[in-house]
């Protein structure tokens, strides 16, 4: 499985990469997210264009990919700045029709991979058509804008619903790989990692974003190692392959624990809302 970080710190990076991080996740998604989640406990992005090129300089082994804008009036000039800067792979955030997955495919030209981001309820009643769309090379199904899109409480309630297994099962008609969510150190977690991780290893999906609670939200290389972040992935890979050896039986019954501890969240959240 891909395992993805969030900086902007060429050094960061450069740790991540010797570590086992497959993807260096850039991320200049600014428009409407303040409006979006500026009241909530989420990072605003403070990424910039001329941080590609940066970023590029120092990675050898791990695909760098980066979040755009949504679309808007200077998207196409967006782009151009990315592929230029030497970016593997573009993400498309917050659009919720297929023309604009399209449009953007086009503006791409096939010079980069190019994952869209479902992550509105809009886009997710269309999924199939956005991963059959010439020029996507992979879907990322976003959990954090769509739980709250959908109006739930618990950024993993689609994956209790089996709204999150109906869209995979959905992707995979086109045959593109696919990823969701974030995950946490095995251990630790409202919702436990190692059950968040059965989930992936279910429904076979390809990759996943390290989430701030892995690395505590490191600016630098001595914060990662305070951090303890490459014992923590070493432990990740490891609870990946024991899980890749257990039985179907075994990973149902981790669903099954996945579910009921989803529900007694979103239970408590609801108590507090009484």
């Amino acid at each position: 499985m891909k395992l993805m970080l969030i900086t902007n710190s060429p050094q960061v990076a450069q740790f991540a990469q010797s570590c086992g991080v497959d993807r260096i996740f850039l991320d200049l998604e600014k428009i409407g997210k303040y409006e979006r989640q500026g009241h909530l406990d989420t990072v605003i992005s403070d990424h910039s264009l001329e941080d590609v090129s940066r970023l590029r300089t120092v990675l050898s082994k791990s695909e760098l990919l980066v979040r755009i804008n949504p679309i808007h009036e200077n998207t196409e000039y967006e782009i151009e700045c990315v592929l230029s800067s030497g970016a593997d792979i573009i993400m498309l955030p917050m659009f919720t029709s297929v023309s604009e997955v399209k449009f953007v495919s086009e503006l791409i030209d096939n010079r980069c991979q190019f994952i869209p981001l479902v992550e509105t309820a809009k886009s997710s009643n269309c999924i199939l058509e956005i991963a059959n769309v010439k020029g996507v090379t992979e879907v990322y199904i976003g959990l954090n804008d769509l739980h709250r899109d959908l109006g739930m409480s618990f950024m993993f309630e689609p994956l209790a619903t089996g709204l999150l297994s109906e869209l995979v099962e959905k992707v995979k008609q086109s045959g593109k790989p696919f990823g969701f969510g974030g995950i946490a150190c095995i251990g630790q977690g409202e919702l436990p990692a190692e059950l968040v991780l059965s989930e992936h290893i279910r429904l076979n999906s390809s990759s996943v974003i390290l989430a701030r609670a892995f690395h505590k939200r490191a600016k630098n290389i001595e914060e990662l190692r305070d951090a303890n972040f490459e014992y923590n992935l070493s432990r990740l890979r490891a609870e990946e392959q024991k899980l890749r050896g257990e039985s179907p039986s075994v990973i149902d019954f981790y669903n099954d624990q996945l579910i009921s501890t989803i529900n007694r969240i979103v239970g408590k959240n609801l108590e507090k809302n009484i």
